[in-house]
């Protein structure tokens, strides 16, 4: 169907492309797979699909900061299942992972099954970054600066 240029007289030439998907070569970077896709158990992902719709008042700040590559050019990811955990956010093209900790992680049951969480991830490679909401919440730019700093030095 063709446009309408000025003064409502169509186009020659559609403006959107005809060219059905599938056709279309996808962007380099999504080809590249720097993380290995294993299959997710199912309700594994229908409940990080849950947690994304309801975030907290940190999470959605963090998320705000570095959505849409804004942090580093790093592409982030919320609620990612990784290695039978969901995490809270992953950058896996830096084999990045934070964790954004309330007031319930304080506990020593908690704190324990926290530092095995981190083991996993390590154990694959991934470098774990933890930070207490009250962190993200009161000095969200200091909190970027450190992941970059992190990033920086794990990775020349």
């Amino acid at each position: 169907m063709p446009g309408r240029a000025e003064g409502g007289k169509p186009h020659d030439t559609p403006l959107l492309s005809t060219t059905p998907c599938s056709n279309l070569a996808a962007p380099p970077s999504s080809r590249e797979h720097p993380v290995p896709h294993a299959k997710v158990n199912p309700q594994h992902r229908s409940h990080a699909r849950q947690m994304r719709k309801a975030m907290t008042d940190a999470e959605l700040k963090f998320w705000n900061a570095v959505r849409a590559h804004r942090l580093d050019g790093m592409s982030f990811r919320r609620q990612l299942p990784v290695a039978g955990y969901i995490v809270d956010f992953a950058c896996p093209s830096r084999k990045i992972i934070v964790e954004l900790d309330g007031f319930q992680h304080a506990d020593d049951a908690a704190a324990a099954y926290d530092q095995e969480r981190t083991r996993t991830f390590e154990e694959l490679g991934w470098t774990v970054l933890r930070f207490w909401n009250e962190d993200i919440l009161r000095d969200i730019d200091n909190v970027c600066l450190h992941i970059i700093r992190t990033v920086k030095e794990d990775r020349p």
